[in-house]
């Protein structure tokens, strides 16, 4: 008994034949014909179906097709299910002569159909799914009528280097029950497969980006079937048929060297009993699959969970983040470390991030660090059970460095020009042009965001930010619209221009005597290269507008990239009076700086916004009060309370301006994922 593409029938003798079920055999019609034979029935058991011609014969009811013999004649024939027994399954060519009612000779196909086969969430409905289609599962496609199995990366586990081959028992865990699965299923007539060899392998380049457990029956452990510098796996022998489940884990996101596919094999190879002649491989089924992209969530996204350093002397942000936390129903976890460090790493290092398959959601941090040591990484152990820790080193540790997830922002879900965008896209500032002055996000950064595929990477102008990071001069928070085009957000971009019309607004009134920073301790100002001037002096400052000027155009550029790449129009976008001033960089090396000017905020920036849903921490401005009143926070509550947000304004001014950093760089927030589902779009 043998497996075989191509089969020759015989009139001597019965050919015997293992048919795999989703494999087809080209059955030789014609090579054992007598002579003079002009016609010929066939006819097959009900469990196999035969193609010929433009005839299907399904075997049932004795079905039988009269066929000339005029030309060379082959039949397709397939099984539709496993046999119960050896040589169970038929099929019958039966051939006659001129004017003989009888037939001259009858050769027979005896069949036994067996079943291989691996099964996936192919359909992605959290069932392991047997197309009829085996071709299927070797391609994964996008879309809502996409498929194609997924993989998630195992953030939570200890080892992430190599598995040792001397020990590849793993303890039941949570986290090995929790990961994708594939199965195995071998049905067929006891003892057909005894000398046969089932072989679960993949790639070496695939191996090393993912790992496969088995159960070990009788035992509370799995073992280490596939993995890196191990990408074959020889089955136990399956004579009796059966099922086994295969546990998955990626070890790596895609990037610009891994596509995020990977394929798993299982083959069935003949065993030679001859030294001198090979192993013959007859049959394999593959599945492929995808691993999951990491998501980055908007400030429009409903807040879960706030991390908050409070080892620092920030006490009035604290204490007023804390209090805005209670209002919107959201838990604060404490983030402890060396205040040396100064909290400026939470925001600029790192930002939450969530990942999913079908049957599983992780929410993820990614961490580009700026210390080379695992135990400086206070965030990793701080995180609350089940959320995941990603370290993705960046190749510039300064601190105002571009090259960080700091320097990132993801828009909501938008509609551009009729491509739609259900996640976001993200949003990564850069310098735009070479310069040997300018600072830029680092390509493996950049490739790596790209590689994910589902929030397609817009590059804004920041370089002539001190800090280099978007958050700046730019902000979304949600709103609810009440006419049915609204996009559901608003942009918020700062504005210099709208902070001199409201200064020269407030000056014509009467109130150019009023002064800015006039709640500020001296010593707070001189630290930071500030003093207290009035509505009047800083409209004669020629150089400070100069700057700002300078600082609107830059807005204005992005301003102009933000309505293209999002599908923006004006009534999308609200611009918020903010100041800056042009200063050389600071926290670098001297052998680092350089005689150009970047900017900062000259005041702390409003745009640096807490967004807690509708309940927003904004910092406070300190500008000058008219009427008891700052006239930068009346205009900030006039343009934002009416969308149906609830402004907070923080008094803190050690939190935005001094070395310690602004209030964001304190606070990072672990958001709602999208509804929506990465796998139904097309990217």
């Amino acid at each position: 008994m043998s497996f075989q593409s191509t089969v020759s029938l015989s009139l001597d003798s019965p050919t015997r034949v293992i048919c795999v079920l989703g494999t087809e055999l080209t059955l030789d019609i014609s090579g054992c014909a007598p002579e003079n034979c002009e016609s010929f029935t066939i006819r097959g058991s009900p469990r196999i179906l035969i193609h010929i011609s433009s005839s299907v014969i399904t075997g049932k009811g004795e079905a039988v097709v009269w066929r000339p013999m005029a030309r060379p004649m082959e039949a397709l024939v397939r099984m539709v299910s496993p046999s119960p027994a050896v040589d169970e399954d038929k099929v019958l060519v039966s051939y006659y002569c001129p004017d003989k009612e009888s037939p001259t000779a009858t050769a027979v196909l005896y069949l036994t159909g067996i079943e291989i086969s691996l099964e996936a969430d192919i359909y992605r409905d959290g069932q392991l799914d047997m197309p009829s289609d085996k071709q299927a599962k070797k391609r994964w496609v996008w879309g809502p009528n996409g498929w194609g199995a997924i993989l998630l990366v195992n953030l939570n586990s200890g080892d992430t280097g190599e598995p040792d081959d001397q020990s590849s028992d793993q303890e039941v865990s949570k986290e090995i029950q929790n990961l994708s699965q594939m199965t195995l299923s071998v049905e067929g007539p006891a003892s057909v497969l005894k000398d046969y060899w089932l072989i679960l392998h993949t790639s070496k380049e695939e191996a090393s980006k993912a790992r496969v457990y088995l159960s070990q029956s009788g035992s509370h452990a799995y073992k280490l079937v596939v993995g890196p510098n191990r990408p074959v796996h020889v089955l136990a022998p399956f004579e009796n048929g059966g099922k086994e489940t295969f546990f998955i884990e990626a070890l790596e996101f895609p990037s610009t060297s891994f596509t995020g596919l990977i394929s798993f094999s299982v083959s069935l190879v003949e065993l030679s009993h001859d030294q001198l002649i090979p192993d013959i491989p007859l049959y394999k089924d593959t599945v492929v699959f995808r691993v999951a992209p990491y998501i980055f969530t908007p400030s429009t996204q409903m807040p879960l969970e706030i991390y908050l350093c409070r080892e620092m002397q920030i006490q009035g942000f604290v204490d007023t983040v804390t209090r805005l936390s209670e209002k919107s129903s959201v838990q604060v976890a404490s983030v402890y470390e060396d205040p040396s460090r100064q909290g400026r790493w939470l925001q600029d290092e790192m930002a939450f991030c969530y990942t999913e398959a079908p049957h599983k959601t992780v929410s993820l941090v990614i961490d580009t660090p700026r210390v080379s040591k695992l135990d400086e990484f206070p965030m990793k152990y701080s995180l609350s059970p089940g959320i995941g820790y990603l370290m993705h080193q960046t190749e510039d540790h300064g601190v105002g460095s571009l090259d960080s997830i700091g320097n990132l922002m993801v828009s909501p879900p938008v509609k551009v020009q009729g491509k739609d965008y259900p996640l976001g896209r993200v949003l990564i500032g850069g310098s735009f042009y070479p310069s040997p002055k300018g600072r830029d996000v680092s390509k493996t950064l950049r490739d790596f965001v790209c590689a994910q595929q589902v929030q397609a990477p817009v590059e804004l102008f920041s370089d002539w930010l001190m800090t280099g990071h978007v958050d700046e001069f730019m902000c979304f928070v949600p709103v609810k619209d009440k006419s049915g085009d609204g996009k559901g957000f608003r942009l918020l971009l700062a504005s210099p221009s709208a902070c001199y019309e409201l200064f020269e607004q407030k000056k014509k009134e009467g109130f150019g005597d009023v002064t800015l920073f006039e709640e500020v301790r001296t010593e707070q100002l001189l630290s930071n290269g500030r003093e207290a001037k009035t509505i009047s002096q800083i409209l004669a400052d020629q150089n400070l507008r100069k700057q700002n000027e300078y600082v609107e155009k830059c807005i204005s550029l992005n301003r102009t990239l933000l309505k293209k790449e999002l599908g923006l129009v004006e009534k999308d976008i609200i611009t918020i009076p903010q100041l800056f001033c042009l200063e050389l960089l600071t926290n670098v090396p001297s052998n680092q700086q350089t005689t150009k000017l970047f900017a900062r905020p000259f005041f702390p920036d409003m745009l640096q916004m807490v967004v807690l849903d509708k309940n927003l921490g904004i910092p406070k401005p300190f500008g000058p009060k008219i009427k008891g009143t700052c006239c930068l926070e009346q205009r900030v509550c006039d343009l934002l309370e009416p969308l149906g947000l609830k402004c907070t304004f923080i008094e803190d001014f050690d939190c935005y301006l001094t070395d310690i950093g602004d209030d964001r760089a304190c606070i990072i927030i672990r958001r709602v994922p999208f509804a929506f589902k990465w796998w139904k779009m097309s990217p």
